[in-house]
């Protein structure tokens, strides 16, 4: 049994030290375990610090690229390397080390796919009320589209088995945690979580500049991989409520048209036509997207089967 502990990594010099100093090389039913830094153009010496403290693995970007596209990097690097679970964390120590045996507990039982550290958000000191809440909301919100019971959505800290990890394609550039839950969801992979425990605060968050740029981003990250994965509900909640718009207005015309004789309710019903027609087309679109969803998927399965046989051939 292979673990490999993937760190993405910007401009880390402070802290990337500590954090691969802090993760144990030795857990009960791993035989190996291997670090892997994926340094997405820092400008610092952050790889001269992460190799002194021990890194066994390296990718470096030669211009940031974003965590998204660092987290994948790492994912593919790691399979490649023959890892049987890989864990994520972050290069700014918020995680614990110490606390990667238990993360991993549920997949060596084999009760889980993909298990994600809840840092028990109300108990962050550093947390505003505000941002706890929001935390809170949006993990509420990430748990009914994905269909999961994850109480931490925006946690980094988590850990994949080998099939989870062949299986996720992300396609954000912004971050990788909201996308790769709602694509667990709806690849139906068994998804757990533990509590986790974090350090004191290095640094503010680079993800993002402020409350309202966190929000407006997962927001938009929120509704363009949903209705990716779930095209006909989203296209047919919108085209209904253009349709039931429509019904009402040429409901209107046609008991003006009985009861006062249509006077002056023409607009009543050259706007429930507009409502109808564009509720249609809405309807069709949504008809259109999830034919082209249904492709996706089987383009999905082809990419886990590629990257399954490379794997295995850079394993031989």
């Amino acid at each position: 049994m292979k673990l490999i502990v993937q760190i993405p990594c910007l401009n880390e010099e402070a802290t990337i030290g500590t954090t691969i100093r802090d993760i144990p090389r030795k857990i009960p039913g791993v035989d190996q375990i291997e670090i892997l830094v994926i340094d997405d153009g820092s400008t610092d010496r952050s790889l001269e610090a992460a190799k002194a403290a021990g890194a066994d693995h390296f990718i470096s970007f030669t211009n940031r690229k974003g965590l998204a596209r660092a987290f994948m990097a790492g994912i593919d690097t790691a399979l490649a390397k023959d890892a049987d679970i890989i864990v994520n964390t972050d290069a700014d120590n918020q995680y614990r080390g110490e606390d990667i045996p238990a993360l991993i507990a549920p997949i060596l039982r084999g009760e889980a796919d993909i298990v994600i550290g809840d840092r028990e958000v109300e108990t962050i000191e550093h947390f505003s009320p505000v941002k706890k809440y929001l935390q809170k909301l949006g993990s509420w919100v990430v748990r009914k589209l994905s269909h999961t019971s994850v109480p931490d959505a925006a946690s980094g800290f988590r850990a994949y088995n080998r099939e989870a990890a062949l299986s996720i394609n992300v396609v954000s550039d912004f971050s990788y945690t909201l996308e790769t839950l709602i694509q667990a969801g709806t690849g139906r992979l068994a998804v757990g979580h533990v509590p986790v425990r974090t350090n004191p605060q290095t640094r503010p968050s680079r993800l993002f500049t402020s409350v309202f740029d966190y929000l407006n981003r997962s927001v938009a990250t929120l509704v363009r991989i949903y209705t990716m994965y779930q095209p006909l509900k989203v296209f047919s909640a919108i085209g209904s409520v253009s349709i039931f718009l429509g019904t009402i207005l040429a409901g209107r015309f046609i008991y003006y048209l009985i009861v006062a004789g249509g006077r002056g309710r023409v607009q009543s019903l050259i706007f429930a036509a507009i409502f109808l027609i564009v509720g249609f087309q809405i309807l069709v679109i949504g008809l259109l997207a999830d034919t082209i969803a249904s492709n996706r998927k089987l383009t999905e399965n082809v990419l886990y089967r590629v990257k399954k046989l490379e794997s295995r051939k850079e394993g031989d």
